[in-house]
């Protein structure tokens, strides 16, 4: 018999013993929250405070504002000028990267995921007119190039060459190799402070949910400009990735700021899944994942722009971030737009805390599909140990469910808004968020 309708699943399943299961949408994945394993600590240890050596203000690490010639030469800066307003340079030069503050920089990754040979071998890709001028420009002057000569140099050593034979390859050879430096697809985004200010112990360091709203926002911008960027720089590339790895549990090389942005040339596993949901129902986005979330009572915060709620069907605890504006891209959304999901982003870090162990991913629709999809961002508390009995079934455990993971952040919600440390905006239960909020259709080509 063919039933007149089909239901909708149920994602969520609450069982007796307090057990809670989950099944995500989009991926399939199964996540179980077993009763009494809830209540386990995050498992975050703190390190123990030692004090902050003053002769080392600005040089804790390779990506500190006193530490610029340690990495590749960046592509662009923003910097906060005298009267407040902000203001984004490109192609700075050697001799001027101490003339300005960099709040932030756009830098290469040293150590590619796809490196410039990766594109070149592949595709035949060549480094556009424009960047080898760059490259020209900035090897013309002698900082310059002994800049570039010295972290080349670095990069090979740490790839097991021998000082002999880094010498053996000639000048031009080691500047063949920086190539990746000017036109590579791999770019981190680096936040100027290690410490937050007038920091004293080694515990207190500037995270994302440690820097003002404002701050945080020419962040996400200064991004969403770079992966656009990235796609202009490389025609062969079909998504950027972008994420945050925060402190070393969550895969971080340094305890310091940055995003990192990579180009590919797939979409992913993750985006094929869903793009073969959203084909079969375009508003899949809303009837599964944020109105499904209201009607479970999982939404934590909303603003005009952006509404947070508290994720199902993750392998860690994960809060979802979505944008509700039309652009399926982030460097489409307007300046107000893109305030509304950077306030809710930075609001759920500043919730999470610098101590918790967290991944900041962005999901956007692959630039060489027609299918609308919102942008999305997810913040994932690395806070358990994926162990043999997820490999042996592929069911994921995690200690904290979608309903402890709403109440362990919105009572530091309602606090931080009181302090002002985040922007203002509705909270839980003062949310309306009514049903097919998102509006990520009407863009649909």
């Amino acid at each position: 018999m063919v039933h007149p309708y089909l239901r909708e699943p149920e994602f969520l399943t609450q069982l007796k013993d307090g057990t809670v299961k989950q099944l995500n949408p989009f991926s399939g994945t199964e996540v179980w929250t077993v009763a009494g394993r809830g209540n386990r600590p995050l498992g975050v240890v703190l390190p123990d405070p030692v004090p902050i050596d003053p002769a080392q203000h600005g040089r804790h690490c390779a990506f500190c504002e006193g530490r610029y010639l340690d990495t590749p030469p960046e592509k662009s800066r923003v910097v906060r000028l005298p009267d407040g307003s902000w203001e984004t340079r490109y192609r700075v030069a050697a001799e001027d990267l101490e003339s300005t503050v960099a709040e932030f920089r756009r830098i290469p990754n040293l150590f590619e995921i796809l490196s410039y040979d990766y594109w070149h071998a592949n595709y035949g890709y060549e480094l556009p007119a424009r960047v080898r001028d760059r490259k020209s420009a900035y090897l013309a002057s002698p900082a310059g190039k002994q800049h570039v000569l010295a972290v080349v140099r670095s990069k090979l050593r740490a790839g097991g060459r021998s000082d002999a034979a880094i010498d053996a390859m000639g000048e031009d050879g080691q500047l063949e190799a920086a190539s990746g430096f000017f036109g590579g697809g791999h770019d981190v985004i680096v936040a100027r402070r290690h410490f937050v200010d007038g920091a004293t112990d080694n515990t207190q360091l500037c995270a994302s949910g440690t820097l003002t709203p404002e701050e945080h926002s020419q962040f996400m911008a200064f991004t969403a400009e770079s992966v656009a960027a990235l796609f202009d720089l490389n025609r062969y590339a079909r998504y950027v990735a972008v994420f945050q790895n925060w402190l070393r549990p969550a895969g971080a090389s340094f305890d310091h700021l940055h995003k990192q942005l990579v180009a590919i040339d797939e979409r992913g596993v993750q985006h094929e899944l869903a793009m073969e949901r959203l084909r079969g129902n375009p508003n899949i986005y809303n009837e599964y994942g944020l109105n499904y979330a209201s009607y479970k009572n999982l939404v934590i915060a909303e603003n005009d722009h952006a509404v947070a709620f508290a994720g199902f069907g993750h392998r860690y605890p994960t809060i979802e971030v979505y944008s509700k504006s039309e652009a399926c891209d982030p460097w489409n959304h307007t300046p107000e737009e893109m305030r509304g999901m950077s306030d809710m982003v930075h609001a759920m870090h500043a919730a999470t805390g610098v101590a918790v162990p967290c991944n900041e991913e962005w999901h956007y629709r692959p630039v060489d599909t027609d299918l609308a999809m919102p942008w999305r961002v997810m913040l994932k508390w690395r806070t358990s140990t994926i162990a043999g009995f997820e490999g042996a079934t592929k069911i994921y455990l995690n200690t904290i469910d979608p309903y402890g993971l709403r109440d362990r952040v919105v009572p530091q919600l309602f606090a931080l808004r009181d302090a002002r440390a985040i922007a203002d905006m509705r909270i839980a239960t003062e949310c309306p968020c009514r049903p097919n909020s998102l509006r990520y259709r009407a863009n649909r080509a």
